[in-house]
Formats: C-alpha cells, sequence, structure tokens
C-alpha cells in the first residue's frame, strides 16, 4: 500500500473501497470519476471525515489532493489506472474499459480504518474483493454494485454479467444501492420488467433495505418485503454523472444518523439533485443547502 495522505492511522466516519478512474473525454484529456470520488467527497463535504482505499497509475494517484481537497487517501500503485471510454454508435453507448488498476483486498485497507462507522464498497471493474463484506462488523455497511455486473472482451468491450457473489455478499449488507439501468442491463436489456422484479424482489429478501435509484424519477425503498416511491427533487439537469453515488453515500449517512429509512431516502434525494445541476462533482451541496431545500419542498 503506498500512502498519499496524511492519516492513515487515525479513525475515519465514512469508508469507501473502489477505484477511482480515468473517464476519456472526447478531446483525448480526462476527468476523476467512480464511486469513490463521488460518495467520499458527499462524505466530506457534509461534514464526516471521509477516506478511500484505492488504486491507480502514479499519473492519477498524483491529481487526487487536489480532485478530493480532505480526503484520506490510501492507494494501492498500479502500472494502470482504471480507464473508462464511451462512445457512441446511431444513438447507442458503448463503454470500453481501457485499463484496470489493482484488485482490493483487506490487505489494503489500513487498520485503523478497519473501525470506521459507515462503509461502503464500490466497485466499478470487479475489483472489490467480496471477502469485504464480511470485514467490518462494527460499521453500517452498504454496497453499490455495478462493477460487480460487468464484464469485458478483449477488445474492452463492457457488457452485463450475473453478479457471482450476490448470495455471498447481501446477507452481510445493511443496505445495497443500485440503479435501474443497472438491472436492466443485468437482465438483457429493457422489456424484461417480470426478470427485473423477480431479481429486485431475491435480492431485497436476502439484505434489510434495498434502495433503487431510477434517476429524475427518484428512488425506491425495499424494505421488509414492502416498496415504497419517493420522487425526484424537480431540478435542471446538466450533468447526471455521480448522483447515484453521491445518493449511496447521503443515504448510509443519514440512516448511521438514527432516521429511518424512508427519511434516509428523502434526503438521498435532496442530495442528489444538487450534484445533476452542475458538471462532475461541483454541484455536491453544503448541509446548509441541503436543509434549505428539504424546507422549501416541506413548505411547497
Amino acid at each position: 500500500m503506498s500512502e498519499i495522505s496524511a492519516g492513515l492511522a487515525d479513525p475515519l466516519d465514512f469508508l469507501v473501497i473502489g477505484h477511482v478512474t480515468k473517464d476519456l473525454r472526447p478531446d483525448g484529456s480526462f476527468s476523476v470519476g467512480g464511486s469513490a470520488t463521488f460518495a467520499s467527497l458527499t462524505a466530506q463535504r457534509l461534514g464526516l471525515r471521509a477516506g478511500i482505499v484505492t488504486s491507480a497509475a502514479p499519473d492519477l494517484l498524483a491529481r487526487l489532493p487536489e480532485a478530493m481537497p480532505g480526503v484520506a487517501i490510501a492507494a494501492v500503485p498500479a502500472a494502470e489506472s482504471t480507464t473508462f471510454e464511451n462512445l457512441y454508435v446511431d444513438g447507442h453507448r458503448r463503454q470500453y474499459l481501457r485499463g484496470r488498476a489493482a484488485p482490493l483486498g483487506l490487505g489494503a485497507v489500513p487498520a485503523a480504518w478497519r473501525q470506521a462507522r459507515i462503509v461502503l464498497l464500490g466497485p466499478l471493474a470487479q475489483e472489490v474483493a467480496p471477502e469485504l463484506a464480511t470485514a467490518f462488523d462494527g460499521a453500517l455497511l452498504g454496497a453499490s454494485p455495478q462493477g460487480w455486473l460487468r464484464q469485458w472482451g478483449a477488445d474492452g468491450l463492457v457488457s452485463p454479467t450475473a453478479w457471482a457473489a450476490a448470495g455471498q455478499a447481501l446477507p452481510h449488507l445493511h443496505a445495497l444501492i443500485l440503479s435501474r439501468e443497472d438491472v436492466i442491463a443485468h437482465n438483457g436489456g429493457a422489456g424484461q420488467q417480470e426478470q427485473v422484479e423477480a431479481l429486485l424482489h431475491a435480492w431485497a429478501a436476502l439484505t434489510p433495505l434495498l434502495i433503487l435509484t431510477e434517476g429524475a424519477q427518484g428512488a425506491t425503498l425495499h424494505e421488509h418485503g414492502r416498496a415504497r416511491h419517493f420522487r425526484a427533487f424537480p431540478v435542471r439537469e446538466v450533468d447526471p454523472t455521480g448522483a447515484g453515488d453521491v445518493f449511496a453515500a447521503a443515504f448510509l449517512i443519514q440512516y448511521a444518523l438514527g432516521q429511518d429509512a424512508a427519511a434516509a431516502t428523502r434526503f438521498a434525494n435532496c442530495v442528489a439533485s444538487f450534484v445533476v445541476e452542475q458538471p462532475g462533482a461541483q454541484g455536491i451541496p453544503t448541509p446548509q443547502q441541503v436543509a434549505a431545500r428539504l424546507r422549501q419542498r416541506a413548505g411547497g
């Protein structure tokens, strides 16, 4: 493990495990992305001590302190960074994995961080060991499984795959947070509503809380065999990148503070509504901004 920030011996409030990414732009430049980036910045902005366990090549690692100010970073050095490229053909997106950093297991987690209050497993390219779901007994443990639902060919083309370790990980989670697009892709595309609902029912039976994010449609909370829908906050969308990761972090934080799952879902919808209003992570709000928007809805 390579220490690239101070404080690896200090305890954390919020820990995210997953790759930071290079998200390639058409001009050849890239932005820093990944669940670890958006979720940890959300926790930090909401007043928690946040840290990430990740892996990347030296050039990307060098950019992280500036891209993620205030976030503690523990990194496994790698020859290349996890890199995604999105190409559009006839209006359809094709996603390619152009590089992949090192896998992440318990050995990558600093000893002091194993006592984090809240832990989010955020794989993007099958990098997070499923065994990590059993490694944080005292934490509120959540997962965003999109990276466990992906495979890629020799040419890097990303396609859906079954979540092989679902039965291993789900019983140890307090919350599974995923998007409808993830589940639809898992089931072979749109038009598979019965299969989607069957899969959600099966996964919800294995973990206390399952939250399905649905973009501008809001989110659906599955709890104790009951599904409840929560509408999104109406905003002008500029860039939806990272909104699901922001939602996941906000939900776990509010739930850890003692709010019930319904209140945590409303809070997470509110926090995520800010991030889509600006590019990248620029829109992640402060607690004061969130409180004002929640009051505005309650008053309207």
